[in-house]
């Protein structure tokens, strides 16, 4: 068994989402599921109405009871728990569940009133992106109508700022772990300085996408395909509009130079990705082990 998944669950549209995507990943990964709902913590209730144990205990039942329901609709053969936490909000308690787990990623829905199909970032996402030293995976809305299969497909966009060696890493092993082909995305083009000639983009781009196509196979084993792709278009947007995507398939980026090291924040780039992005987006902390590294992946 390869890890954990850690899922943020509420029971919700988005809260299945997140179980579907994290039964995706689980199933594709060979990783243990856990659902973890969250509950506030003594600390963040209202002075002005104390806190009664019966209504306490009616609220962890009632948790327990949506945890138990939620554990149905997974797929059977799956190695899985719920677990209800208490913690001043409900980000804290994921990263710490995900810390206690060995989490590989933790897993989140979209907020309320997201497109079906598409990315809204909810309080608990920014939080978790603005915070989280693991992995975090954004189910966009309607994930859980897609089924329960494996991924069919890792998409991992590449700039040339530092941290991209991480990512390629990351991706490369979740490509290996889960015997998913690898797809590499340049994102070049929109990574170099400003008033760069046409002519000098297409020689950076295309030695960039040589080397991070060598770098990956070097670390695949020879059953897995990898491949790259330089996207095309005018902006971020159109470039991830005119790519081809697998239902079910997964993508990761970079977190921005501003995160502190080990630690996640969607800079630029991938925000603008995700407002057009079809599938779950993987965002990946910038750093291993908290080595300091300047600049900007996405």
């Amino acid at each position: 068994m390869s890890g954990a998944i850690v899922v943020g669950y509420t029971a919700t549209d988005a809260g299945l989402d997140a179980a579907a995507l994290g039964a995706r990943l689980a199933r594709s990964l060979d990783a243990r599921l856990h659902l973890v709902i969250v509950l506030p913590a003594e600390g963040t209730r209202s002075a002005v109405v104390p806190p009664e144990r019966a209504y306490e205990d009616l609220i962890r039942g009632q948790a327990k009871k949506w945890l138990a329901d939620a554990m149905t609709r997974l797929p059977q053969d799956l190695t899985r728990s719920g677990h209800v936490r208490l913690a001043e909000s409900f980000a804290e308690g994921l990263i710490a569940a995900g810390e206690e787990f060995g989490a590989r990623l933790i897993v989140v829905g979209a907020a309320a009133g997201a497109i079906l199909g598409r990315h809204r970032l909810g309080g608990v996402a920014s939080a978790l992106l603005h915070s989280s030293p693991i992995p975090v995976a954004l189910a966009p809305s309607g994930m859980a109508d897609q089924g329960d299969e494996v991924v069919p497909r890792i998409t991992a966009a590449l700039g040339t700022r530092a941290g991209a060696d991480v990512l390629l890493d990351e991706a490369v092993a979740l490509a290996a772990d889960s015997t998913s082909p690898l797809r590499l995305v340049s994102l070049v083009p929109f990574d170099v300085p400003p008033g760069l000639d046409t002519g000098a983009i297409r020689v950076v781009a295309g030695g960039h996408a040589d080397d991070v196509l060598a770098a990956a196979r070097e670390g695949l084993p020879p059953e897995i395909t990898a491949t790259v792709e330089q996207a095309p278009g005018d902006s971020v947007e159109d470039a991830v509009s005119h790519l081809s995507w697998l239902p079910g398939e997964v993508i990761l980026v970079g977190s921005s130079r501003l995160a502190q090291p080990r630690r996640l924040f969607l800079g630029s780039t991938a925000a603008k990705m995700l407002h057009v992005l079809p599938v779950p987006m993987i965002v990946v902390p910038r750093t291993r082990s908290g080595a300091k590294v300047e600049g900007d992946l996405a």
